[in-house]
C-alpha cells in the first residue's frame, strides 16, 4: 500500500520516510502527481482519474472506469466505508489500483483494511497525526502480507500422513481435558494432530460434524490430556499444558494439506477419558511401533479415518484404521533432536 501527501499549499513535508508520492500543482519528478480536470496527471502521461463519490450515480461512474485506468483516485463526499468496499469488490480481477483520500487517522484503519484488502493507496493531508497514522496502517498491511505468505507457504507443503491401527480403547480414568478454540472457523477433514509421544500422533478431528445432542463449535478440537503433544504452526511442538492463547496451531486437513490457526481460548475441565492405544502400520516405511493418546470419553470427540471416514472415540472396534503423522525422532523443547528418546 502506498501513501500519498497533499503538499500543493508549497510546504515541505512534514515526514518524508515513507512517502511514495506527492500531490503538487505542476509535477516534474516521477514520485509526483497532479489533479486537474478530474484526471491524474504524472510528469509525462496520464496515471487515472479523480472520482468524487457522493451517491450511487456518481459510485457508478467511477466503477465504469475500473480495467480502463490504472489508478482511480476516490473522494468520498461524506466518508463512508460503503462506496470504497463496493468499488474494491468491483476492481476484483482487474489491474485498477484505487487511491482514497482520507481526512482522520480512525479512516486509515477503515480505508486500509476494507474487505480484508483494503486500497492500494491512502491520500492525506501535510499533518504528523495524519501521516503517522497512515504510516502505522501501511506497516500493519505488510505484516497481514508477509504472514499470509508465510501461511500459503506452509500451506502449500503437504504433511505426509500415515496409517495407524486402533489396538484397544480403555478407561483412562477421570482427567484434565482441553477444548482448543481458534479465531477462524475449521473445515470438515481438518483437525489437528495430538499423540502421547511427539514421534507418533493422531489427527483429530474438529467439531465441524452435526450430532443430534449438540450443535457443531466449527471453531474447536476437543484435543485431549495436558501431557499430550500438539504440533505448532512452525513445525515444533508443545504440551498442552504449556498452550495459551496467541499460539499458532499447524491445522491439517485429511487430504495432508496444512495451514496455521491462532488459539484464541482454551477450555479446560474434567472429565472422563478414554485411553486410546494404536500400532503405525508396516507401509508406512517405518518400524512398526505401538503409541497411545487420552481423549475425552464423548461421541463427539473423533479420529480421522481413511478415505473420508470419521470414527467417534466412544465406537472404535479393534484394527479400525486411522490416520496421523510420524514424526520419527525426538523431540527438546518442542525441537526435533537427532539423538534416542524413548517414550512410553
Amino acid at each position: 500500500m502506498e501513501i500519498w501527501v497533499d503538499i500543493r499549499n508549497g510546504e515541505l513535508p512534514v515526514v518524508s520516510e515513507g512517502i511514495d508520492r506527492y500531490w503538487v500543482e505542476k509535477p516534474t519528478q516521477e514520485n509526483e502527481f497532479s489533479v486537474h480536470e478530474a484526471l491524474i496527471h504524472g510528469p509525462k502521461s496520464i496515471l487515472g482519474g479523480h472520482f468524487v463519490v457522493a451517491d450511487e450515480p456518481s459510485q457508478n461512474n467511477c466503477k465504469a472506469a475500473i480495467g480502463s485506468a490504472e489508478w482511480l483516485l476516490i473522494e468520498c463526499e461524506t466518508w463512508s466505508m460503503i462506496p470504497l468496499e463496493n468499488l474494491i469488490a468491483a476492481r476484483q480481477g482487474s489491474a485498477t489500483k484505487i487511491a482514497a483520500i482520507i481526512s482522520t487517522p480512525q479512516q486509515a484503519q477503515g480505508a486500509g483494511f476494507a474487505l480484508e484488502q483494503g486500497v492500494d493507496a491512502l491520500v492525506i493531508s501535510n499533518t504528523k497525526e495524519l501521516i503517522e497514522a497512515a504510516l502505522i496502517t501501511k506497516s500493519q498491511r505488510h505484516e497481514v502480507q508477509v504472514k499470509s505468505q508465510d501461511e500459503g507457504k506452509r500451506q502449500a507443503e503437504p504433511y505426509e500422513l500415515g496409517s495407524f491401527s486402533i489396538q484397544s480403547v480403555e478407561d483412562g480414568g477421570i482427567g484434565d481435558r482441553y477444548c482448543l478454540d481458534f479465531t477462524s472457523l475449521l473445515e470438515l477433514g481438518e483437525g489437528v494432530l495430538v499423540g502421547s509421544s511427539s514421534s507418533q500422533m493422531l489427527l483429530i478431528h474438529s467439531e465441524t460434524i452435526p450430532s443430534s445432542f449438540v450443535p457443531t463449535r466449527p471453531f474447536r478440537v476437543n484435543a485431549g490430556a495436558p501431557h499430550s503433544y500438539i504440533l505448532l504452526g512452525n513445525g515444533t511442538t508443545k504440551y498442552m499444558s504449556e498452550l495459551k492463547s496467541g499460539d499458532e496451531i499447524m491445522i491439517l486437513h485429511e487430504g495432508g494439506t496444512s495451514r496455521v490457526a491462532t488459539l484464541g481460548r482454551i477450555k479446560i475441565e474434567q472429565r472422563p477419558m478414554l485411553k486410546i492405544t494404536f500400532k503405525t502400520l508396516a507401509h508406512n516405511r517405518q518400524k512398526p511401533n505401538e503409541g497411545h493418546v487420552f481423549m475425552q470419553q464423548a461421541e463427539t470427540v473423533r479420529l480421522v479415518g481413511q478415505h473420508g471416514t470419521r470414527h467417534s472415540v466412544t465406537d472404535l472396534p479393534q484394527n479400525t484404521v486411522v490416520i496421523g503423522w510420524f514424526g520419527g525422532v525426538g523431540r527438546h523443547v518442542g525441537s526435533a533432536i537427532e539423538s534416542r528418546v524413548e517414550e512410553r
